[in-house]
Parts: structure tokens; sequence; C-alpha cells
């Protein structure tokens, strides 16, 4: 009897890759508006999201832009991610503090950690270090995610809390996640 070959799905290719997850996830939670500030380590979710039609998908000049986007479609009645860098996180404290947390918007936040692991920058390092006391000031749910066999739950699962609870949540994508950003010499 011979063996038949099975061939995995795009769609089951694509959800066991850290953006693949991402993209299913946003999909599973009716998700479909997502601005971003471009970043190399994102751009894979980031072209992946134009290209599939449940997205609209658009860059923001600033990361406080994509939080007001995403805030404003809340209050019109449409669910929204943003996707950031660490250190645009760094220009964000006032926006979470005076309008994000305080009227209950279940702001999602998509973030490639910068200023950790080889990280060239001294900048990046700073931002890195002041990002969770600043969530953890605020009392905002915060994960960082740094492995691929439990990042669907920890992303499926806070999504969920964040929309029931009216709370936001960052999802901070570490280096060991996500391969990190590449310093050429």
């Amino acid at each position: 009897m011979a063996v038949a070959e099975v061939q995995a799905s795009p769609q089951a290719a694509q959800q066991t890759t850290w953006h693949g997850i991402v993209l299913q996830s946003l999909k599973r939670n009716d998700i479909s508006l997502v601005p971003y500030v471009p970043d190399r380590v994102l751009t894979t979710l980031i072209q992946n999201l134009h290209a599939d039609p449940f997205f609209t998908t658009f860059p923001a000049a600033r990361e406080e832009e994509a939080v007001g986007i995403v805030s404003g479609a809340w209050m019109g009645g449409r669910r929204a991610a943003v996707l950031m860098q660490t250190s645009g996180f760094a220009t964000l404290a006032n926006v979470l503090a005076s309008l994000v947390v305080p009227s209950q918007i279940p702001l999602i936040m998509f973030v490639s950690e910068r200023g950790t692991l080889g990280e060239f920058n001294y900048g990046q390092s700073l931002v890195c270090r002041t990002m969770r006391p600043v969530l953890d000031s605020l009392a905002m749910e915060h994960h960082t995610c740094t492995r691929l066999d439990e990042f669907e739950f920890i992303v499926d699962r806070s999504i969920k809390q964040a929309l029931t609870t009216q709370a936001p949540v960052a999802l901070i994508l570490s280096p060991l996640l996500t391969g990190g950003k590449t310093f050429d010499k």
C-alpha cells in the first residue's frame, strides 16, 4: 500500500510562524483594522495583513496616531490592533494614561522588542528597560512572548481578555520569538 503524501495548506503552514499566528488570531477575534508604524521585524506580518482582504491595514506617522485610530475605531464599534516597535512605545505614556486606560479602550498592541539580546543602540536599551515599568504603573496587562509553542494561547487569550474587560494589553514580541532585528556590520 502506497503512503499518500499529505501536503499542508498555506493556512496551516502560516499558523506555524509567529506572524501567521498573529494574523489568524486577529481574524478569529474579528479584529480587522490594523494601523502600524513600519518596523523591520514586523515586515512579514505587515505584508500578510496587506495581502488579506479581511484587513484594513495602513501605516501611521507616529505611534500616538495609531493608538488614536484604534481608540476611535473602538468608539465607533470596530475592533482594531496596533503594531509598533519598542522605541515607539516610549512616546505613548500620555495617550495611554489620558485616553486609553481611563476610557476603558481595549487597545491591543503588538510591540517588537529592541534594546536587548545584542542591541547596539543605547537609546533602544533605555527604552526597553522603561517599557515594562510604564505598563505596570498604568496597571496595563502585558506579556513578553518568547516561545512559539505558547504564543497562540497567549495572543488569543490576551485579545479575548482585553475585549471582555475593556482594558488594554501589550504583547511584547521578544527576539527569542521573532529572531529580532539583524544587525549588519
